[in-house]
């Protein structure tokens, strides 16, 4: 067994191999909180949560880390045009990143540090890059030299001299923020060249290395921050002596007309709305499933269909314990699942599995075979439960995903429709029968005649 990886810096897929075996150290970039999250925001937390859950699977220790940049340009921008303090539109929007990440079950990270909480360690990196002649000090501000480290721009595989060359108080124009001085009314913290706050790639350095240390195995984020944010992350890393990530693994955007979905176009759909029209799994599902590293377009339809193929899913899971009661997960998923998720995190060919083992089991129970139907079950299980979709985990089952306090009282009041509609049948009233069972999927039930009698459950849109 090998996990294989692409991997940015060296582009192309590599077997993964751990500084420590059993162990494996991952780094995400996270939350900038100058505003509540869009789906697209959203996204990398959700496929590094996949990531995590296939390493747990093969037996890997993780320690996971996502920051929270609760200190930035965007958030004071907010903060002087709303009059509201900078502090609390970041704490606001923290929270409200965490309720997304968890509306869609996304296993909560190993440690989620914020910047402001490691200024100590910037200004301690801030001086070694200094001393070693990789930084300098201008009128409050510190700018990282880019000529001083050769490898600058390996990542991003571009050029220097095509890099806009500005900055009026820089050595070379290209040379890059790592501390910003203090402006009137902007928060500031103390150091030996005057009080400011932090550059954005500072932060991520910083708190890399305090919680990973010197050296780690993986590094994520979306492509968007390939350039400048990891270059620059890099850069500052390795220049204060660190090895910094074996790794580097990014996704891919949530788009909408071919443009990254963004706060600055305004055509962002926050996950505070989307859940209100679309169960947390089915959106788990529609941002899950598509392979990291393409892209997702959004529509409406899209989404349309990703609630039906989940649904088809449901219906299985929902038939089954319905025929032969409580199904644990299998211990092992099937060797293709495995061997597909093993090839960087092949997602959409691991679940054309899961549909394909789907069908193999509804044939079974129309075959009235309970053994091989509960076998299938077992197995959908164990492939969901990876991809954090079993509609059986408690996670989704106890009742914060769809309300289902309520489902008793629901499925009493369906119950006495579908008596009526019996009732009808009896009679051989089959007009009103039909009525009955049309008016009920208009209200977004679909209803099932099976041997034991007619049974309900929620539809597709």
């Amino acid at each position: 067994m090998t996990i294989r990886l692409y991997d940015t810096s060296a582009r192309q897929t590599r077997d993964f191999t751990p500084l420590t075996p059993g162990c494996v150290s991952i780094y995400l970039c996270g939350a900038t909180v100058q505003a509540a999250p869009h789906i697209g925001h959203i996204r990398s937390g959700l496929n590094f949560d996949i990531m995590r859950r296939w390493f747990t699977y093969r037996g890997y220790d993780v320690t996971f880390i996502r920051n929270i940049t609760d200190i930035d340009d965007k958030i004071l921008v907010k903060a002087a045009e709303s009059g509201e303090p900078w502090w609390s539109i970041g704490y606001r929007n923290e929270r409200a990143f965490n309720d997304a990440y968890e509306a869609i079950g996304c296993l909560p990270p190993t440690y989620e540090p914020r910047a402001t909480g490691h200024v100590p360690e910037m200004i301690e990196m801030m001086s070694t890059l200094i001393e070693g002649g990789h930084a300098y000090a201008v009128d409050g501000n510190v700018y990282f030299d880019v000529r001083s480290f050769p490898e600058y721009l390996q990542l991003s595989n571009q050029e220097l001299d095509n890099l806009p060359n500005v900055g009026a108080d820089k050595r070379d124009g290209r040379d890059f923020a790592m501390w910003k001085a203090a402006k009137p009314g902007e928060p500031s913290w103390p150091t030996p060249w005057g009080r400011g706050r932090p550059g954005w790639h500072l932060e991520c350095s910083a708190m890399a290395h305090k919680y990973l240390g010197r050296r780690f195995d993986i590094h994520g984020g979306g492509i968007d921050l390939i350039f400048p944010h990891h270059e620059n992350e890099i850069a500052q890393a390795k220049a204060y002596g660190d090895g910094f990530a074996d790794y580097w693994v990014h996704n891919a955007w949530v788009t909408m007309s071919g443009e990254k979905m963004s706060k600055s176009l305004g055509n962002s759909v926050l996950v505070s709305e989307m859940v209100k029209r679309w169960r947390p799994i089915v959106l788990r599902y529609y941002l899950g499933t598509p392979h990291y590293r393409s892209m997702i377009e959004y529509s409406e339809e899209a989404l349309r269909e990703a609630e039906s193929a989940f649904a088809r899913i449901e219906g299985f899971v929902q038939r089954v314990v319905e025929k032969a009661g409580p199904v644990e997960p299998a211990a092992e998923v099937p060797l293709a699942f495995a061997e597909t998720m093993d090839d960087d995190l092949g997602v959409p060919q691991a679940l054309a599995i899961i549909h394909t083992t789907v069908r193999q089991g509804n044939s079974a129970l129309t075959a009235d075979d309970k053994e091989s139907a509960v076998a299938r079950l077992a197995e959908v299980r164990a492939m969901l439960g990876l991809l954090g979709l079993d509609p059986l985990d408690e996670r989704w089952s106890s009742g914060g995903e769809r309300g289902e306090d309520l489902h008793g009282v629901v499925d009493s009041l369906v119950r006495l429709v579908l008596e009526q509609r019996q009732a009808a049948r009896t009679r051989k009233d089959y007009g009103t029968a039909d009525a009955i069972r049309d008016q009920l999927h208009q209200s977004g039930l679909v209803i099932e005649d099976t041997p034991s009698g007619p049974r309900w459950e929620l539809g597709p849109r």
